[in-house]
Formats: C-alpha cells, structure tokens, sequence
C-alpha cells in the first residue's frame, strides 16, 4: 500500500509538470527515478501485460489526478507568486538529478556524450527564450473535422515531449498556439466533473478526446525510439538526457516575472526550492525501501 501511494503522488507531481509551459514530464520521471520503469512498461506493454498494467496504472492515475485537480491552482500560482511556484519546481528537479548521475558516473565519457549534452543544454535554454515573451493563443477553438486531425497530430506531438526530459509540451503547445484553448478545456471538464454538470463538458470531450488518442499513438512511438538509443548509445543518450535536465531550471528562471519581487518572496521562493528538493529526495528513497 506505502509503495501504491508513493506511485501515485509521483504520477501527480508528473502530471502537474506536463501542465505547466516550461517544466516537463519527462523531467520529473527523470527526477522521480521512475523513467526507465515507465519506458520499459511502455514499450513492453503487450509482451509483459499484466505486469506493465499494473506498474502504469497508479502512475496514470496520479497524472490524471495532478491535471485535472491542480490545474487550477498551479495556473494561480504562477499568474500571482511565479517565483515561488517555479522555485518549487525547480527543486523538484535539482533533488531528482541522483539517479541520473548514477546512469553515468561510470561511464566513459566520449565526444558524443559531450556534444549531446551541450547541443541539448542549448536547445531547452532555446525554448526558454522564446517563451520568456508572451505568446497569444486563441482560448477557444472552433471543432470540426479538419480541427480534429489537427488536435490527433498535436496529441502526437505532445506526446513526445511529455516523455523527452527537458522538453515541455506545454511550451510547445503554447508555441502553436493551442495551449490556452487545452487547459481552458481541461478546466472546464474539471469543473463539470467537480459539479456534476454534464452539459458544459460536451465541447472539452470533442476537443480532447482526439487530443488524447493523439497522445497514446506518440507515446509509444517515442518511448521505442528512447528504449533503443538507451540500448545502443546508452552514455551519449543520458548525458543528453542530463544536458535537458540540467537547463530545464535555468529555463524556468529565463521566464519567470521577477515584476515585485522582494526579500520576503527570496525567502518564501527558497523555502519552496527546499521544499521541492526534499520531496524528490524522499519520493526516490520511498521508491528504493
């Protein structure tokens, strides 16, 4: 039941991530020590079903649970204290960095590792750039056939960078402009769950739905394509891991609001780190006992 629990509380602090523009879930599968885990089961889903299931199961309730309860409160956070916020995001992933560190300690490291690292380092601080400026997106979307497919095709691409440490979906949704219109769905399908008010969920299901079948598709299409860099260039594939890691909080400083902040907000913004910090630790203790 303990390990039940713990799985489930990761699977939440992943699905926040995968909601918020600049952190991403494969970051914090990374910093949860659970990505290897979570891509095997993936992968393996129809060779070792059973025990696949029953491994994904508490982790995607978590997800469920973290996107569609704290949705809300997380976009709060970091509309009125985005230090803060951020700050525990960030210590989310500097206290995850151990079991990472572990996969190339010993290694050899050669110059594919390095330029992996650097050329990925770069491309997350990239993306942090261009997100630091505001970008527009439409918050409702007019559903028709046509949107459809293109909500299946971004499902697909949100996918992908839901399980590539380092790279938000959320950020790459924004830069397409259709992050606004998914969250705005998200709240208000939460909203009707919340209320059992079934007539306003019509218009999220049918912008979701081919979102979500979107997202299966890609996952397991990615999850192969890491399975098998891991297998055949295992050093270059996790110091590239470890070079999106490593940038993902300097990204996240690159685009939060320093607008009001103050001693008082220094202070509560590094008890948040610490905070964020020792959950990761304990969370990958709890899920080595």
């Amino acid at each position: 039941m303990k390990n039940l629990i713990n799985q489930i509380l990761r699977g939440i602090v992943i699905g926040v991530a995968n909601i918020i523009p600049g952190v991403s879930g494969g970051t914090m599968m990374v910093s949860m020590g659970v990505y290897d885990t979570l891509i095997h089961c993936i992968t393996h889903l129809f060779k070792e079903f059973k025990k696949s299931i029953l491994t994904l199961l508490p982790y995607a309730a978590g997800m469920l649970i973290g996107i569609l309860a704290f949705a809300s409160v997380i976009h709060w956070g970091l509309e009125n204290h985005p230090l803060p916020t951020n700050a525990l995001f960030i210590g989310l992933i500097l206290g995850g960095l151990g079991p990472l560190l572990k996969k190339i300690e010993k290694k050899k490291i050669n110059a594919a590792a390095v330029i992996a690292f650097v050329l990925l380092f770069a491309l997350i601080i990239w993306m942090g750039l261009q997100n630091r400026d505001s970008i527009q997106n439409a918050d409702t979307i007019e559903m028709n056939v046509g949107q459809m497919l293109i909500m299946v095709v971004l499902g697909v691409i949100a996918s992908g960078t839901m399980i590539i440490p380092g790279v938000s979906g959320s950020l790459v949704l924004m830069l397409l402009g259709y992050y606004k219109a998914v969250t705005g769905a998200l709240k208000t399908l939460a909203s009707g769950l919340v209320h059992f008010d079934f007539s306003v969920m019509g218009q999220p299901v049918l912008m979701l739905l081919p979102f979500l079948i979107g997202i299966v598709l890609g996952i397991f299409g990615v999850a192969k394509a890491i399975e098998w860099l891991t297998s055949k260039y295992p050093t270059a594939t996790y110091c590239g891991v470890l070079g999106l890691v490593a940038a993902s909080p300097i990204s996240l400083l690159i685009q939060t609001d320093m607008t009001g902040v103050n001693f008082v907000t220094v202070l509560i913004s590094l008890a948040m780190l610490a905070i964020g910090f020792a959950s990761a630790y304990l969370l990958d203790k709890g899920s080595r006992q």
